[in-house]
């Protein structure tokens, strides 16, 4: 059946077709991406669990996190952005993941570059779930402890 089919029998039925597609197999990650969450995981008490590319917890999700830092009683899942492009679709992303993930917190780590700092401040509510900076995230996990939210660290 084509696509356009799929989409009229929706609309039919009072509904609107909405498709994702995800890679599967192993992905080439890029080295920016790579390296910035190996700089993130630097910042990180060693009592912390590190883990990336961790799945989602439904089998049928295809959708992982960066990675996944945390301890006994709180898990924060990590995504990464090298370059921040439109903060509405990352807000849009960042809230789904926090819906499925099962995690805690989500911390987005962000390099620190003039084009994203200008991408956060123009930023208005979007992005507004995740309460803490900088500071008070890494604060919390250089000395291994739980963060108490979600929020976001330029690195």
């Amino acid at each position: 059946m084509r696509l356009e089919d799929i989409g009229a029998i929706a609309a039919v039925v009072g509904m609107n077709l909405n498709i994702r597609v995800y890679p599967t197999g192993d992905a080439i990650r890029h080295a920016a991406h790579a390296r910035l969450l190996q700089r993130f995981r630097r910042e990180l008490h060693p009592s912390l669990r590190w883990h990336t590319e961790v799945p989602f917890p439904d089998p049928g999700d295809l959708r992982a996190w960066d990675a996944v830092t945390g301890r006994d009683g709180w898990r924060a899942g990590i995504e990464a952005e090298t370059v921040i492009d439109d903060t509405q679709a990352l807000d849009r992303k960042l809230a789904l993941k926090r819906r499925d993930g099962g995690a805690d917190y989500v911390i987005l780590v962000v390099a620190d570059t003039p084009r994203n700092r200008r991408a956060l401040a123009a930023a208005g509510s979007a992005l507004a779930d995740l309460p803490l900076r900088s500071r008070a995230v890494l604060a919390a996990l250089r000395s291994g402890t739980d963060p108490g939210a979600s929020g976001i660290v330029l690195l």
